[in-house]
């Protein structure tokens, strides 16, 4: 058997960290399951109490080791398993399809960022697809909750999805928007509901969340939803996302913003927080420099977007090797983004072990953890001070900047007290294969 390695993500547990509670035992490396179509008899997935759909190379999991919040992720694309292994992240290598909640019986959590391609501006020759066929995903949601104990539609919506499945530039992706609600009206229908959800998506995919909030209401959920700004919970890039939580215990709460948005006139409430983190603020390169993006701005595709050193990175994509680089009015001086720093800027730690290919859009394509510890913590009623310890073992990892860690504060989300879900928990020791 190979040995354990006592170490979480990166970054040593303390005995005396405050996430260990009085629990004991070390938060250590996860198995790394590869499965074509089920978790077969024998495998082991130490208890995960999330599990990730969609869940790429790690960015919410990575955010859950942080919290201590044991994870099991599933994701397709070889090139992110490989990061995934590299990372020592529990991940099933598989098609989410293939899977159902009955697969995960020790998940409570149930969280997902479906591929985005198809419903981004950023997407390229593929975006545009799902925006037309928004109308039909939101019918076709509704459909999925009538149908929980009906075959004759069950099937309506398989042929729908096929069909969708058929459109130009779709390959199959805009209808996996609607998993998570597959998964979620599963869980309902077995009687083993989930007892909080927590999706992310592309501003353009809200409407489905708010049809999703609709459905989990009428099912006994409260739910939220928003968009958030990843600015303002510490991370050092200007990134909007679509965000859902739910919850069948308590009332659900979005994160409380901890930092300013990136913009030139906050509101007095927004001047009460923490500065933007900058890029400078977390990368190891000499200042002053400017970054050109590689799309353009104000509507004009020829008027390329400018950002000094001393402000947030534009979003980071799967083209960030295309901004370039330097002194102000030098493009190009300086090297461009390595796959190191354009991690940083979503909030992986320095040295996360990136590995495949196109490593870039693995990159662009990941959840902030800094922004996912926000959420979750905010999802399952941790609180500020497992937030904030959270927040500390991004800063160890050179995943954050000091910059990024909360002011101090006295109260949980918003001010209004959530009931913890479940104690924070430690990942069980692991069996290694041979």
């Amino acid at each position: 058997m190979a040995g354990h390695r006592e170490q979480a993500l990166f970054c040593q547990i303390d005995d005396d960290d405050p996430l260990r509670g009085d629990r004991g035992g070390h938060v250590r490396d996860i198995l790394v399951i590869a499965s074509a179509d089920r978790i077969q008899p024998g495998d082991y997935v130490p208890d995960p109490l999330i599990v990730d759909l969609f869940a790429g190379p790690g960015g919410l999991d990575v955010a859950a080791g942080w919290l201590g919040v044991p994870a099991v992720g599933i994701e397709l694309d070889s090139d992110a398993c490989t990061t995934r292994k590299a990372a020592g992240l529990a991940t099933v290598s598989g098609d989410v399809q293939a899977f159902h909640p009955a697969d995960f019986p020790e998940a409570k959590i149930l969280a997902g960022g479906p591929p985005c391609q198809t419903y981004t501006v950023a997407g390229g020759r593929d975006g545009g697809a799902g925006r037309r066929a928004l109308t039909q995903v939101l019918r076709l949601a509704d459909l999925m909750a009538d149908s929980k104990n009906n075959k004759r539609k069950k099937a309506k919506v398989e042929a729908e999805l096929t069909e969708l499945a058929k459109a130009p530039g779709d390959k199959g992706r805009t209808g996996l928007v609607l998993e998570p609600l597959r998964w979620a009206l599963t869980a309902l229908a077995e009687g083993e509901p989930y007892e909080a959800i927590v999706l992310e998506q592309v501003t353009t995919v809200m409407p489905v969340w708010e049809a999703y909030a609709t459905i989990l209401r009428d099912e006994g959920y409260s739910v939220e939803t928003a968009v958030l700004r990843a600015e303002e919970y510490g991370v050092p890039q200007t990134r909007k996302r679509a965000v859902l939580i739910a919850r069948r215990r308590g009332p659900a709460m979005l994160p409380e913003k901890t930092h300013r948005p990136f913009r030139k006139k906050p509101t007095p409430e927004e001047e009460g927080r923490r500065s933007y983190v900058t890029m400078m603020d977390v990368l190891d390169r000499l200042a002053p420099f400017e970054v050109i993006s590689n799309y353009g701005t104000g509507g004009d595709p020829k008027a390329r977007g400018r950002r000094q050193h001393d402000e947030p990175a534009f979003t980071v994509t799967g083209k960030i090797r295309r901004n370039r680089v330097g002194p102000p009015g030098r493009p190009d001086a300086d090297p461009r983004f390595d796959d190191a720093e354009a991690g940083q800027l979503q909030s992986f730690p320095r040295d996360f072990p990136w590995r495949g290919k196109d490593i870039p859009q693995q990159i662009g394509n990941a959840i902030p953890p800094l922004l996912g510890v926000h959420i979750l913590a905010a999802a399952l009623g941790l609180g500020n001070e497992a937030r904030d310890a959270a927040v500390k073992k991004a800063i160890a990892c050179h995943a954050a900047a000091p910059e990024s860690a909360p002011l101090p504060a006295g109260h949980r989300s918003n001010g209004v007290e959530v009931p913890e879900l479940f104690p924070v928990q430690v990942a069980s020791p692991v069996k290694q294969p041979v």
